[in-house]
Parts: C-alpha cells; sequence; structure tokens
C-alpha cells in the first residue's frame, strides 16, 4: 500500500514543502516549495546555516551607503541564497516573498519583485524558476498583474482568505494563489468558540469555493491551499491543484498508508451555478466586496504585521552580523 502522501499526489495534487529547512524538503521530494520572512528566520538561526547568513553579509556590506540600505540588500540576498539552496533539491519552483511593507506599494512592490529576480539571475537562476510572493491586497494583485503581463515574472498571491482576493488574482493573471486554510479556521473557531469538523471546516469550504470558480471559468490561476492546523484540512483538498504542507504533516502522510481519496475535481465545477464577478479594473467594488469579509479583513492584517515584524527581527540580525564582519 502506497503511502499516504504517494495517494495524495496520487489525486492530482502536487505536493509543496512548506519550510526552509533543505533537509525536510529532500526528504519529502515535494515539486515546490515555498518559504516566509517567519520560515527563513527560524531557519536562519540555525548552524548549518550560517553559510548563507555570511554571503549575504558580505554582498550587504557592498550594497547600500547607510546601514538600512546594507541591511535591506543584505536581507534580499539571504532570501536568494535560501532559494538558490532549495532549487538544487526541489525540481519545480521556489516562492520567495517582497518585504511585507511593500503590501500597499504597488511601484514599491515591482522595484523589489524585479531586483529579486536580478538577484536570482545575477547566480545564474532564471526567473522561470522563482515565484515572487505578494499580499493580497489591490496594491499587491495590481503589482502581480503588471509583473505578470509587462516582465513575465510569475507571482504568488499569498495571504488569501475570500472569494474577491480569489478572483481580482486570477483576472490579473497571477500564476498561483495561496489561500490560507488554518488562519481562517482559527478565526471561526475564536469569534464562534467552537471547534469544526474536517468537512465543515470554514478554511475548507473557501479553498473549495475558489477551486470551483476557477475551475467553472477555465481560469489558468494555480490554487495551492496553505496553512494547515490538521490533516483533515489537507485529506479534504486532496485535488485541489497545489497543497504547500508543513514538515511535520508531511512526515504524519509519509508514515501513514490511509486511503486519500480525490475529493476535489475540475470536471464537478463545470455544472455548479456559480454568479461570475470581475473585479481587477474595479477597485471600489473590489474593497467594499472584501470588507465585506470580516474574518478577510482581520487575518490580512495579522499576517501582514507578522510577516513585517519577522522581517524586522531579521534584518536586526543581519545587522549585527553586517557590524561585527
Amino acid at each position: 500500500m502506497p503511502s499516504s502522501l504517494e495517494q495524495l499526489k496520487a489525486t492530482g495534487t502536487t505536493v509543496v514543502c512548506d519550510s526552509g529547512d533543505f533537509a525536510t524538503i529532500g526528504k519529502y521530494k515535494p515539486q515546490d516549495a515555498t518559504t516566509n520572512p517567519s520560515l527563513i528566520l527560524a531557519a536562519s538561526k540555525k548552524p548549518e546555516y550560517a553559510k548563507l547568513m555570511d554571503v549575504a553579509v558580505a554582498y550587504g556590506k557592498d550594497h547600500g551607503s547607510t546601514m538600512e540600505e546594507k541591511v535591506d540588500s543584505t536581507l534580499d540576498r539571504l532570501l536568494v541564497e535560501f532559494g538558490k539552496e532549495i532549487l538544487q533539491i526541489v525540481p519545480g519552483k521556489v516562492s520567495t516573498e517582497v518585504d511585507a511593507r511593500f503590501s500597499f506599494d504597488i511601484e514599491g512592490s515591482i522595484n523589489k519583485a524585479l531586483h529579486i529576480i536580478d538577484l536570482y539571475k545575477s547566480i545564474g537562476i532564471d526567473k522561470s524558476r522563482v515565484l515572487i510572493k505578494l499580499a493580497s491586497t489591490w496594491e499587491g494583485i495590481k503589482a502581480a498583474h503588471e509583473l505578470q503581463s509587462k516582465h513575465g515574472v510569475n507571482c504568488n498571491l499569498t495571504l488569501m482568505f475570500s472569494l474577491p482576493q480569489a478572483i481580482a488574482a486570477a483576472e490579473a493573471g497571477a500564476f498561483l494563489i495561496s489561500p490560507f486554510v488554518g488562519r481562517i479556521l482559527d478565526w471561526y473557531k475564536a469569534a464562534n468558540k467552537r471547534d469544526y469538523s474536517a468537512t465543515e471546516d470554514p478554511g475548507v469550504k473557501s479553498v473549495q469555493t475558489i477551486f470551483n470558480y476557477y475551475k467553472k471559468y477555465d481560469y489558468k490561476t494555480i490554487v495551492m491551499g496553505a496553512s494547515f492546523r490538521n490533516l483533515g484540512e489537507i485529506t479534504e483538498l486532496a485535488g485541489c491543484d497545489y497543497l504547500t504542507i508543513s514538515p511535520n504533516y508531511l512526515e504524519d502522510l509519509y508514515n501513514s498508508t490511509e486511503a486519500i481519496p480525490q475529493k476535489l475535481k475540475a470536471e464537478d465545477a463545470k455544472s455548479l451555478d456559480i454568479p461570475k464577478k470581475t473585479y481587477l479594473n474595479d477597485e471600489s467594488t473590489f474593497r467594499f466586496d472584501f470588507n465585506e469579509e470580516e474574518m478577510a479583513v482581520f487575518k490580512l492584517r495579522e499576517g501582514i504585521s507578522k510577516f513585517a515584524a519577522d522581517a524586522v527581527t531579521l534584518k536586526g540580525i543581519l545587522e549585527k552580523k553586517i557590524e561585527s564582519a
């Protein structure tokens, strides 16, 4: 009997590793890997990654006239160094995140994304193997539209909690979206003071809704469920385009032979009665409809703040290393 992990892959789901740890990524043989500032911060504290820090610090010292500029340059290079190592393990793509402080800045996001792509290019990595991660704000979605259409840079729109965000992202031509399953569940459990089974999980239902909408209207944007709180959330989304899974759940799936039937099927969506909406050129309607989703508004703000805080912590570590180098 194949492992549950192999069965999950057999449903048509591409498995992505949600980690910055190279040994972990290599063990489970995912197609791609995705990182964020929190994961890089955790990994960067491990002694085995000191050499990557050293390369980034050496680069940053020579790129910037102020300490702030040097630290920014060091962080960008560190993200790319992690990406380079990951791409030696996975056959597909790695997601590299734009600093969360650009979440409401279209031009700032575009410029930072192109800089990251240039850094990858400088070490011999083609942009086709990189996904630029942007928060699913209005500005992040518009930045992704320009990056995709004008620069051929593939984007991963992250911190996604609602259908309006997903529709706008698909209209923008985003390569991939990352709806956050577990964080949606967190909010509903706290708000309603109750637990949810896997089949009634509001995070699972959100991804199912997005998946069906995309397949109904033939959008090519990849749906990648992310941020899981239990195995049931993963198994209920078997058949989703991609799932990015943390090492602990990958290990559970790897060691299990429990059956994983396919739950999501593109052909089933065709017969569903789903109204079509459009947002990309209608900012006011997007903002109104998104604002009606209390959970999404809260979790997007919280997610941006958390990623930004972890980036600040990481920058503090890098500043000390620059000073002592």
